[in-house]
Formats: C-alpha cells, structure tokens, sequence
C-alpha cells in the first residue's frame, strides 16, 4: 500500500504545481516550476514506488518488464485520484481560470507533439531508472524532470504539453484543457509509452 500512496502523493504536487503555476500567472516560468517539483517528488519516492507518477510511464514500465503486472491498475488509480485531488486544491486556492481553455483545432500537431514528448519521458525514465547500465545514478530525477521542461516550454503552445493522462484529467478538471478534446492526451501519451518500451527493448534489450 505504501507504494501507491507514494504513488497518489507524487502525482498530486505534480498537478498541484501546474494548476498553481498556470492560473496563478507564472507565464513562462510555470515549466521551470513543474520540472523542478517533478524532479523533487521523483527523489521523494523512487526508492518506495519507482516514482512514475504518470499511467504513461506506468504502462512502458511494465512492459519493460519492470513493473508487477498486479501493480498496474492500482498505480494508475491513484495517479488518477492525486491529480483529481489536486485539481480540487488548485480550485480552492486559486478558482478556475478566467478563460477556460478552447477545444484543440489543431489536431494532428497536438497527438503529434503529445506522442513524441510521452515517447522520450518514457523512454528517459526507462533508460536512467530501469537500465543496468545506469543502475545506482544520482542524477535521474533530473533527467526526467527536465525532460517534462523541455517538452513544455517546446510544445505545450501547441498541446498543453500534459504528456501525462492523470495530469491531462487533473488539468481538464481544472479548464486549463478541454474535456471535449483530451482524448488527444490520453490516447497519445499512452501509445508514446507504448512505443517507447518496444524501442528501449529493441534497441537497449541488454539492459535487464
């Protein structure tokens, strides 16, 4: 039980800090604000829960063959439930935003963008937290948290750049997504994990 409350609780100051980060007004700096809590929460937990914090990285994770397959659905819940509590927080602190976000228009670049930026999250975290070669580093919750930077401040224009299912629900409970268009994370960021287990087992298959 220990590693799923890790799970609910990393999962939700993720989504905290966005929610916080985005309504709040920090305009540019909001993704240096969700990396660096990404990064942090990833220390926090990584030696109890493996510190997904993401069903995307769930999913590559255990098709990887590094994640129990009994652990799956209770993983992926309580991402779920921490980003639905976050988003809860967010609206007691702050409301909703003044403008609710409009649906994607534009769709093909935003299954795109969120496709490639799931791909290398889950690929990042596959070889700097599940591979031999790098067994026992220092320096993967940076490497993961700067990813997710990266992918904000590269594609979040054209996505929201949630490359995360429990964050997109969490950011669409909180209007800073349209429910009527987060299918495009949902189903994007899950095959970019998808595809990133297959290429880490294709192409880095001795690193069990």
């Amino acid at each position: 039980m220990n590693k799923y409350i890790v799970e609910l609780i990393g999962t939700f100051f993720l989504v905290l800090t966005i929610g916080c980060s985005v309504i709040g007004g920090l305009g540019n700096f909001a993704p240096l604000a969700i990396g660096s809590v990404l990064m942090v929460m990833i220390f926090a937990g990584g030696h109890i829960s493996g510190a997904h914090f993401n069903p995307a990285i769930t999913l590559g994770v255990w098709l990887r063959g590094k994640c129990a397959t009994a652990d799956v659905a209770p993983y992926m819940i309580c991402q779920v439930i921490g980003a639905a509590l976050a988003a809860l927080a967010v609206g007691f602190l702050h409301g909703a935003p003044a403008v609710a976000a409009a649906p994607i228009t534009a769709t093909g670049p935003a299954f795109l963008a969120e496709f490639l930026f799931a791909f290398a999250l889950v690929w990042v975290v596959l070889n700097t937290a599940t591979a031999k070669g790098t067994s026992g580093n220092s320096f993967y919750g940076l490497a993961i948290g700067f990813t997710v930077l990266g992918g904000a401040y590269a594609v979040g224009s054209i996505s929201g750049g949630a490359f995360n299912p429990a964050v997109a629900i969490g950011a669409g409970m909180m209007k800073l997504i349209s429910f009527s268009t987060i299918w495009i994370h949902l189903v994007a960021d899950f095959l970019g994990g998808a595809v990133a287990a297959f290429a880490f087992k294709a192409f880095a298959g001795n690193q069990d």
